[in-house]
């Protein structure tokens, strides 16, 4: 009798046997090389890659996953979003969502798209500010104890910026309601403070919003962001469109320009000699001509969508580190997020960036901007399992990411449709 209970002790208490899952990769994408392998196995265990090869036996338990006939490649990495946040359609003023929508309402929206997201093939994101009081690290925290099916997620917490955040010519009187998701910082000191009660609250990149008004961080303040930034092992991303100020923030030292419009190609020379990333937010014109209220007319916004091609088309030809960022805070009648995602392909296209260079920025780079490469980013032994597939080539037609078919989550297989 004692002998029956120490035998079922014994399988109460030893975890059991964790499942192989081996994947047939008919075509098996390296980003990095934008090369093609043919018929790989790919083996994962935990949750990570234990092996990658053409003749790799396949142990006889394993759960084998047949993509013998689909392109496979890592997951994909947006470095700039907004999950959380949506515009109110019409003129409603940028400020309107604070008296419409509470933290929670706002995390249950990033919840909802991150979904999509993460089916359409994104399996990490940066989510980069315009998230109420920190409703990015609680979705970050509900993944992290499995309740939820989300992205990989980095958190910017509040934006750091000088007086104001993004808002312009608010009446005294109704008080600094911006607060809810800016930290205003006005000289070196207040920003390190500002990085600290970022990084208390969780934030993993930390990011600053210059240039929204006619006073802006100084080479000196963008240093003092870097360092402190950089001191706790964060990455600095800013906010700028170009000017004097997007001078400060190359030469402050920040880790990436977000959004950049107006770049010179001096500036984007600099940047490629500082190894400064571009995660460019390349929106296509039909998106700018819903995004802004002072667009009144698709003519601007071609204007516009026209000015972000020819920058990115020079930032490619430049050799400017770039990383893809999608910035998408709207919706079109009959799309959700990851189709308004899909819409910046064409733009670049249109800038003649290749399809293998285009894979490369929502990987590869992403993951080195990220300070993940040693965990995502590519199909190796000892990284996470984050692994798409879909029907048709990618390095022949970039539009082939529409159609992502497959998705693998730290080796939790999240969507297996054909």
């Amino acid at each position: 009798m004692h002998k029956k209970l120490f035998l079922l002790l014994i399988l109460f208490v030893l975890p059991a046997a964790a499942q192989t899952i081996a994947i047939r990769a008919g075509n098996l994408l390296d980003p990095a090389k934008g090369a093609v392998s043919k018929d790989q196995i790919i083996l994962v265990e935990n949750g990570k890659i234990t092996a990658v090869g053409a003749s790799l036996a396949i142990p006889k338990d394993a759960q084998v996953v047949d993509l013998s006939k689909e392109w496979v490649m890592p997951g994909l990495i947006d470095a700039h979003t907004h999950i959380t946040f949506q515009e109110i359609p019409g003129k409603a003023p940028f400020e309107a969502m604070y008296l419409k929508e509470s933290t929670a309402f706002r995390a249950l929206r990033g919840l909802h798209n991150g979904q999509i997201l993460l089916n359409a093939g994104f399996t990490t994101m940066r989510e980069v500010g315009n998230e109420a009081d920190y409703a990015c690290n609680d979705l970050k925290k509900a993944a992290q104890n499995g309740w939820i099916e989300m992205p990989t997620l980095q958190c910017a917490g509040k934006i750091i910026g000088p007086f104001g955040g993004q808002s312009k010519g608010v009446p005294e009187e109704v008080g600094s309601f911006w607060l809810h998701e800016y930290i205003d910082a006005d000289t070196p000191d207040e920003i390190r403070k500002a990085i600290h009660q970022n990084i208390y609250y969780g934030a993993d990149v930390i990011k600053l919003a210059t240039d929204n008004s006619d006073y802006f961080y100084t080479e000196e303040e963008i240093r003092a962001a870097a360092d402190e930034a950089h001191n706790a092992g964060r990455a600095l991303a800013v906010h700028v469109y170009g000017g004097r100020a997007a001078d400060n923030v190359i030469r402050g030292g920040a880790d990436s320009v977000e959004h950049g419009f107006t770049l010179t190609e001096a500036q984007l020379k600099l940047m490629k000699e500082k190894g400064t990333f571009l995660v460019g937010t390349d929106f296509p014109a039909a998106h700018l001509a819903g995004l802004n209220p002072s667009n009144e007319t698709l003519a601007d916004a071609n204007k516009l969508g026209n000015q972000i091609i020819q920058r990115l088309s020079n930032a490619n030809k430049i050799g400017v580190k770039m990383a893809f960022g999608s910035d998408t805070v709207t919706e079109m009648a009959g799309h959700n997020r990851a189709d308004m995602v899909w819409d910046y392909l064409a733009v670049w296209r249109a800038a003649g960036v290749s399809p293998a260079d285009t894979l490369k920025a929502m990987t590869t780079n992403g993951a080195e901007l990220l300070r993940i490469g040693k965990e995502r980013g590519a199909i190796a032994p000892g990284l996470f399992a984050d692994i798409i597939a879909m029907p048709a080539d990618p390095l022949q037609d970039i539009e082939s990411l529409r159609k992502v078919n497959f998705v693998m989550k730290n080796g939790k297989i999240v969507r297996a449709g054909k």
